[in-house]
Formats: C-alpha cells, sequence, structure tokens
C-alpha cells in the first residue's frame, strides 16, 4: 500500500480559557495522495484555516493541539521542535495566505523575500537565487518579471500580489502547498486566473494542494476530492464529482443548492437557516442539528462518524448505511 503524502488522524485542536478548553476542530481525520488536490469547503468558523495552520507549525497560541497526530510522508510532525519545523516549512510544505497584502512585507522589495526564501531552503549563490527567482514570477505571469521583481509589493495590484505569493509559495518547490482562501479578496475574473496559475504550477511541479475555501464552484473547477467542514468536523469528504452531483448528508445539500445555474428558473436559492455555532455554543449529536430540515431525535443526542457510503464517507445518521446498520431507531 502507497504512503499517503499527508495523513491527518483524529486531530483536534483546542483553545483553553478560564471556563474550560474549547473545541475548535474536533478529530479531523483524511489522507492526501502525491499530486491530487483535495477541497476543504465550509462556511466561516468551520475549522478550514485552523486545521490548515496546524499542518504547517502555524497555531497562534493560546491554540494548540490537543491530541491527533499529522504525519507527512510516513513523518510524524505535529510533535517537531520549532527548529525542525521550520526546515519543513517552506521546503516541504509551501502556504498561499488569504490576504497577499499582509503576507509579504511591505518594508523589501519582492526580490529579497523570494531570493531569501530561495537561498533558506536551496543551496544556491545570489545571482542564481535571482535568476531562479525572476523565472518563478515569469512563471505565474508577472509580466516584466525581471524589472518588476525589485519593486515593492505596494506596487502591485491585488491579483499580481497574489501571483508573488504563489511564486514564494513554490520557491523551495514543496511536495505540498496549502492555500488559505487564496481569492477572497480578488474579483470574480481575477481569482479564475489566480487558481489557474496554482493548479498549473503545481501540477507542473507534482505538488500536492490542500485548497480552503467558501466557495463550492471554486472547488469543483479545481479539487479532485472535497472535505466539507461544519463546526471543527468533516461531515462529508469524497470525489469532487460524486458529492457535487449527488451530495448526501443535509449541510453539503445547502451548500450546493445555494450555487446559482444557468439552468435554474426559481427565483430564490437554497438557503441554509441560522449560523454555525459559535464554540462555547456547540450543541449536543450532530453539530448541524439546529438548521437541519430532516432533524430527528437520535441527531439530537448522539454524534455520527465518518461513514463509508458509495464513493465517500458521511457522517449523517440518515446515511443509507447508518439506517441498514440499524443504528437509526
Amino acid at each position: 500500500m502507497t504512503t499517503p503524502l499527508l495523513s491527518v488522524k483524529d486531530l483536534v485542536i483546542e483553545f483553553p480559557t478560564r471556563h474550560g478548553p474549547l473545541t475548535a476542530v474536533d478529530g479531523v481525520s483524511f489522507d492526501l495522495s502525491a499530486g491530487e488536490i483535495l477541497g476543504v469547503v465550509g462556511e466561516s468558523g468551520a475549522g478550514k484555516s485552523l486545521t490548515g495552520s496546524a499542518i504547517m507549525g502555524l497555531l497562534d497560541p493560546p491554540g494548540r493541539i490537543a491530541s491527533g497526530e499529522i504525519w507527512l510522508k510516513g513523518h510524524r510532525i505535529d510533535n517537531l521542535s520549532h527548529d525542525d519545523m521550520r526546515s519543513i516549512r517552506g521546503k516541504r510544505i509551501g502556504m498561499v495566505f488569504q490576504d497577499p497584502l499582509t503576507s509579504l512585507n511591505p518594508l523589501y522589495t519582492v526580490a529579497e523575500q523570494l531570493i531569501e526564501t530561495i537561498r533558506t531552503h536551496m543551496k544556491v549563490n545570489e545571482r542564481d537565487a535571482r535568476t531562479r527567482a525572476i523565472g518563478l514570477l515569469d512563471d505565474v505571469g508577472i509580466p516584466a518579471a525581471g524589472r518588476r521583481i525589485d519593486d515593492y509589493p505596494h506596487q502591485f495590484s491585488g491579483g499580481m500580489r497574489q501571483r508573488v505569493v504563489i511564486a514564494l509559495a513554490l520557491a523551495a518547490e514543496p511536495e505540498l502547498v496549502i492555500a488559505d482562501e487564496p481569492t477572497t479578496a480578488l474579483d470574480v475574473s481575477v481569482q479564475a486566473q489566480i487558481i489557474d496559475v496554482l493548479k498549473e504550477q503545481c501540477t507542473e511541479r507534482g505538488a500536492s494542494i490542500i485548497l480552503i475555501t467558501h466557495d463550492m464552484g471554486v472547488i469543483a473547477e479545481t479539487a479532485n476530492r472535497v472535505a466539507v467542514m461544519y463546526s471543527g468536523r468533516i461531515v462529508e469528504i469524497g470525489p469532487v464529482k460524486s458529492i457535487i452531483q449527488k451530495p448526501l448528508h443535509p449541510y453539503t445539500k445547502g451548500l450546493m443548492g445555494s450555487i446559482p445555474t444557468l439552468t435554474q428558473a426559481d427565483d430564490r436559492l437554497t438557503q441554509i437557516p441560522g449560523s454555525m455555532p459559535r464554540l462555547v455554543d456547540i450543541p449536543a449529536g450532530c453539530a448541524f442539528n439546529p438548521r437541519c430540515d430532516q432533524v430527528f431525535e437520535k441527531c439530537r443526542i448522539e454524534r455520527p462518524f465518518l461513514i463509508p457510503e458509495e464513493s465517500r464517507k458521511v457522517a449523517c445518521w440518515l446515511s443509507k448505511e447508518a439506517i441498514a446498520s440499524k443504528d437509526v431507531k
């Protein structure tokens, strides 16, 4: 059996408070194969970005990994020292952050930031690092890269800054790139360009991608598999095509129903009532039960775990496998 590039096992992330710990990510597990693109989708507060930050070793205190394991190519990385994790960050795992303006240092030119990143992880001299940096900018679609490399971040548009951030993430040829909502602040036409650049560059380099987003449309166009998160838990995971064509979890159905289509004749889109629960108010049983129009008594009492069904796994007491196993009464 081939070892996954990345394996996340029962990940739990907590924030300690004087009233007790708050669980922000609760038992998340998934594998990622080499060259695969995994979409992670859900509303704000679902735990998507926290999961990505945990993989990178960039959880902001007091947040911490309370339990679970993260493995990269058969080696556990969640228990590494700060220095050991720094050697992995950038070299083996790159990250494209949500806001390119805050993820680039405004006091340094793009050249200085790219060259430093390249020389930190690769044994090259200053001249070769600059040549590589210009090549990266050219690859991600920066016009006149040889001249613009000496500009400061504020001299680039939002879309061009995000291209620079992608170049930084790819600078040391990582095996995995985590893209945390890389198109949120950009207009629709630029969003499509950025996703295309990210996908194309990672495919050419053989890198895997975890694409974190709230946009199911982006997932449909980009990913091989999708993990749908709600309130810190994965509620459905499987091939993109299967989940888009036939979502099984009521939350996934709501997400898909909220996307307008060219053939849709209805006047109104599907609306999921209510909002994501706060960490202090996560309900018992299925966390989605207060917003679900198919809820029944068991949903309010017992938490459903991911159950294999068809080509995916779904955490719902209404799934055929849960009913067939007589867990639903």
